[in-house]
This record gives C-alpha cells, structure tokens and sequence, in this order.
C-alpha cells in the first residue's frame, strides 16, 4: 500500500491540489472553517487545549488555526546558553554527519547537501558536520524557531516538487529533500554558520518566514543576500517561520563548532526550545 501511495503522487497535480488547497484553507465562511477545523483535531488528534486562543472561533481560517501560536509558557527554552535547542515540535526522522557532503534520508537511501542547499559554496560550510531531521505530523504546531542565535545571511527559496515527507515516501523515494521545494535560511552565530532548511510537502501551499511573511512557490530560485548587519538578527527559541499545511525542517551545524547530544534517538519526539545539542565547549 505505501508503495502504491508512493507511485501515485508522480502522478498528482500537486501544483493545482496546492492551489485549491490555499484557496480552501484560507476561507472565512464561518461554518466552513468550523467543519475544517473540528474535523482535523478529531481526525488527528490535535491538542485544542495548548491553543493560544479559542478553538474554533478564535480562528478566522483553517490556516489560521494550523500557522496558531500557543499559549504562552508552554515551550520554555532551555536555560544553558551553549545548548542548541529543537527548532521545531516532531519526531526525528534522521540525525548524524554529512559525511562527505551526503546526508541520510532514510536506510539505504541518501541525497547531496549541496542539492539541498542549492549551492556547492554555501553547502561546504556544513560538510561533514552534524545535521538533524523532523517531521512535522498534521497534529504538530507548525510554527519554526531558531535553535541558535544569529543573523540572517543567505535566503535561498528553490522551486521543486511536492511529494509527502512521511516515513513511507522517504523509504522509498531517492533524494526526496533534495527534490521537494524548499526555504534554506543560512544563518551566522558568534561560533559559526548554521542552517534551517524548511522542507515543503503534498498540500504545502506555501512557507513563510517571520521577516518577508508568506511566500509564494517560486518558478524559479530566488536567493536574497543580508551583507551585515542588514539581515534579520533572531535569538535563541525565537520564531522564524511557518508551514501553511506540511512538513520537514533539517538543521545543518558546521563541523567541530557544534554537537548533537548522543542521547538522541530515532523517532524521538522533540519539541520547540528543548535541548538538542549544545556549541563546543559546552556542557
């Protein structure tokens, strides 16, 4: 079955489906929104109560319900300023080096970092440094956070296809990462490069970012350049940028400047602000 799942979206058009799903996601019609939105936490068991604001009527659209905040205190970030800490709430799908500029997708299965990030240059500051892998459920907060402090360099926006990014489509579909579209946010801490790669998927209509807000899916690559200190400076837990419906986001650390913990483990849930790793040197 998922091998047949896998075999139709080659056949979808996920283009039109993502288009029909902007339009559907984001109507206002009171009763319509209403259906979605109560419909969606029963089929997958949302948590209504860790909402910021009342479910469903403190909601104007479906997306708005899906992009929601959530009530304040509920991700504290870690207190230890050397910890790296998870950019977003999901289970772990992949963790571990890109050894020799190749990252794991799923066993036997592994794509390019440099097909990833769109670029060999901006690709080789993470060469075999540690990278991390979530998948976001539809059940997930949605909303993306800095793991580290920096400021803004590089934005790349690369045009691809929409295939899903569960367990079952990564399984089976070589460098489904590397294909999908993406948002690949290059960021400079005070102890080096890191990346946040949101990962677009099936009935992503679009990706936004807390400093451009929502951005269409490109024909074509779009790169914007921050030289210092013109980029958006964010600190540690604070909020980047969001899926409107979907997806994955990959974190990329350049080697010998930061770590993942080793307690870490496949499938493990993690959410916004817990530890993950930490910066050399610390504990």
């Amino acid at each position: 079955m998922s091998r047949l799942f896998v075999c139709l979206q080659h056949w979808l058009p996920a283009r039109t489906l993502g288009r029909l799903v902007h339009r559907l996601s984001r109507a206002r019609l009171r009763w319509w929104k209403n259906l979605l939105i109560l419909g969606f936490c029963r089929l997958y068991g949302v948590d209504r109560a860790s909402a910021a604001r009342p479910v469903p009527d403190g909601y104007a659209s479906f997306n708005a319900f899906f992009t929601r905040e959530l009530k304040p205190g509920l991700r504290p970030i870690d207190p230890d300023p050397a910890a790296l800490v998870a950019p977003a709430d999901g289970r772990i799908a992949q963790f571990g080096e890109a050894r020799a500029g190749r990252l794991l997708q799923a066993k036997g299965l592994d794509y390019s970092l440099a097909d990833l990030c769109g670029s060999d240059r901006r690709a080789e500051r993470y060469r075999d440094g540690a990278f991390l892998t979530i998948y976001l459920a539809p059940r997930d907060y949605h909303r993306v956070h800095a793991p580290a402090a920096g400021r803004l360099r590089w934005m790349h926006h690369i045009p691809g296809e929409r295939f899903a990014v569960n367990a079952a489509t990564a399984a089976r579909l070589p460098g489904l990462f590397a294909r999908n579209e993406r948002l690949v946010c290059h960021f400079e801490g005070d102890w080096g490069p890191f990346a946040v790669v949101l990962v677009g998927a099936l009935n992503v209509a679009s990706i936004g970012t807390a400093w451009t807000g929502e951005l269409p899916a490109p024909d074509r690559a779009r790169l914007w350049h921050y030289p210092p200190p013109s980029g958006p400076c964010l600190d540690r837990g604070q909020y980047l940028g969001q899926f409107n419906l979907g997806s994955t986001v990959i974190l990329l650390l350049p080697p010998g400047a930061a770590r993942l913990d080793p307690g870490l483990t496949l499938d493990q849930r993690v959410f916004v602000g817990r530890r993950i790793g930490s910066l050399a040197g610390g504990t």
